[in-house]
């Protein structure tokens, strides 16, 4: 049975979540707020959020609802908010690999899975950052919102429930691993573009190929050719 549980304030939906999974059975359960003081992103990092502007949720699902890597399942939910926010937005957004969501050239919202066991039982922790109504980023330059982007005022409270719904609804649907695959380089940020990449201390060109069912992103190097890399070996400038 699927609940969808509300807090004023909050340090972590992510955090948060475990005291709501009160029973063996539980699945599908879900935790927004709209004022996260210490959201988290991946690998460490800080997910920012203004109060009341913006939706942090997080969704508990068992893993045994899946057979995908955990690679694929994020996969697969990078694209599921990729289809909410162009459905919401009537914008296609693009997914930076492996899963922030692109809109217009800036980031509006990010994603951080973790697998935890909680009451025996092992769950996918689906934590999701959408910018609704933010204005004003100061220093992180590639952030954005869905008004700055859009210039569309959206209710919290709606789009909250929609998401909520959407990805309860999905979620029990299993695509093939080849759509998610190719579902997800259809939408791949910067594919087959000419861009600038940080690897280590220095810079160089590259063209994005493709990801790859191992989490793995190929991109055609100007100096080494074809080289594949892991999240946080490299990094895209945009």
């Amino acid at each position: 049975m699927s609940q969808l549980f509300y807090l004023k304030e909050c340090s972590s939906t992510n955090d948060e979540i475990s005291k709501f999974l009160l029973y063996k059975n539980s699945d599908f359960i879900a935790l927004h707020t709209f004022n996260q003081t210490r959201g988290r992103g991946q690998y460490g990092n800080t997910w920012y959020s203004a109060a009341k502007k913006n939706i942090a949720y997080t969704l508990a699902v068992s893993t045994q609802n899946f057979v995908y890597s955990d690679f694929l399942f994020n996969y697969y939910t990078a694209i599921l908010i990729h289809d909410f926010i162009a459905n919401l937005t009537e914008v296609t957004p693009k997914i930076k690999w492996p899963n922030d969501i692109i809109l217009k050239n800036k980031k509006i919202a990010g994603i951080l899975i973790e697998k935890k066991k909680i009451n025996q039982k092992e769950y996918f922790i689906v934590g999701i950052g959408i910018n609704i109504l933010q204005e004003r980023f100061d220093a992180l330059s590639n952030a954005g919102s869905i008004f700055t982007q859009t210039g569309k005022e959206n209710s919290l409270e709606e789009i909250a429930l929609k998401l909520h719904h959407y990805l309860v609804k999905k979620l029990k649907e299993t695509p093939s691993n080849q759509m998610i695959i190719e579902q997800f380089n259809l939408h791949l940020f910067k594919k087959d573009e000419i861009s600038v990449f940080e690897i280590g201390e220095t810079r160089q060109n590259g063209i994005i190929k493709k990801a790859d069912e191992e989490g793995k992103l190929w991109i055609e190097l100007e100096k080494e050719g074809i080289s594949s890399f892991y999240h946080k070996e490299i990094k895209l400038l945009y």
